[in-house]
């Protein structure tokens, strides 16, 4: 079972244009900033919104095609879904809730509510199963929802924002679990959220959307090491400038440059770590390579350290340690020299 799909919905002041693929087994996530698509996408995908162009091929069967004028009822999609708020039937137990899915398609009362309690036990509700939803937790609530959407065996899975509801601790929890739960899945699925730690715990590829169009694609590793713009490198904590470079020598603007430790040609990103700038009353001894003059912007707190924006030549964050910022002086308004080492400035083709 593979997902093949090329999603194109117009709206007033937006359109919708992404391609989207997932094979067999494997779990693809939507991540973008809000109003970036994510969620029209994941709802074309169900046949909730009609598609204005392009197509959607589930192992390899047409269910979409606006230019062969074919649209298939989302009941007839076998689709799974789990949305974010759950949309439990209040009045139904939790394994009344599951075996809905399995009665309306014919299964029998008493089976589809064993196959339902089979299904509660694999995601560890197995003593839950009278349970209204008012009952239940907020995670208990999700898995119930999860194993509802499972119940009918989807040929693809979608999830729009399934632990957005939860609180901090019971996220954690979940989220460690539902991995080993999606794992039992035998199709595609699709995973629409905002958090980049849900989508790097949970999926084995990500789709960064932007202003409806797909902006960069790959696993963790590739995305967190190479972004491809701003959204990307602020996601997972990164500088990030476009240059040009000759050699290890990247200019960004006419009056800024940086070294980096490899030579490339042409059009590059360069990418560092906030942690990697350091901050000086006076400028370095030594002069490395890549030093310059900055304004300090704003002081926030980041984890343990301080996140300082600097502008001049260009914007820059800085993480430094409290005892350093007070040692600096860091306040809006200070002038400080930033130094980078050439080798944490790492170039690559853009």
């Amino acid at each position: 079972m593979s997902l093949d799909a090329r999603l194109v919905v117009r709206r007033d002041g937006f359109t919708l244009d992404a391609v989207l693929r997932a094979e067999a087994g494997e779990v693809v996530a939507l991540l973008g900033p809000n109003g970036a698509g994510k969620t029209t996408a994941l709802r074309a995908l169900a046949g909730l919104v009609p598609l204005d162009d392009g197509h959607i091929e589930l192992d390899g069967e047409r269910l979409d095609d606006p230019a062969g004028k074919l649209f298939t009822a989302p009941e007839h999609r076998h689709i799974g879904v789990v949305f974010q708020d759950y949309l439990l039937f209040p009045h139904l137990s939790a394994v009344e809730n599951v075996a809905f899915g399995p009665r309306c398609r014919g299964v029998p009362r008493a089976r589809a509510r064993a196959d339902a309690a089979e299904l509660l036990g694999r995601v560890g509700l197995a003593e839950h199963t009278g349970k209204k939803p008012r009952q239940l937790s907020g995670g208990q609530a999700q898995r119930v929802a999860l194993a509802r959407a499972l119940a009918t065996g989807p040929r693809l899975l979608l999830l729009d924002e399934p632990l957005a509801a939860l609180d901090a601790r019971t996220r954690l929890d979940t989220r460690a679990h539902l991995r080993g739960h999606l794992a039992g899945h035998a199709g595609p699925t699709v995973l629409v959220t905002h958090d980049p730690l849900d989508a790097m715990m949970l999926a084995d590829r990500l789709v960064i959307l932007e202003h409806g169009r797909v902006v960069q694609t790959g696993d963790a590793a590739a995305i967190t090491s190479r972004p491809r713009t701003d959204y990307v490198a602020r996601l997972v904590g990164l500088n990030l400038y476009r240059g040009r470079a000759d050699g290890e020598l990247v200019r960004i603007t006419d009056d800024f440059a940086l070294t980096t430790a490899t030579p490339q040609h042409g059009d590059v990103f360069v990418a560092f770590p906030p942690a990697a700038v350091a901050l000086y009353a006076a400028r370095p001894d030594g002069s490395p390579r890549n030093t310059w003059r900055a304004t300090v912007a704003a002081v926030s707190r980041h984890g343990d350290a301080l996140r300082i924006e600097l502008t001049g030549a260009v914007t820059v964050a800085a993480d430094v340690t409290p005892a350093a910022a007070v040692q600096l002086g860091l306040e809006p308004g200070r002038e400080v020299w930033a130094s980078l080492k050439a080798t944490e400035a790492t170039s690559y083709p853009a």
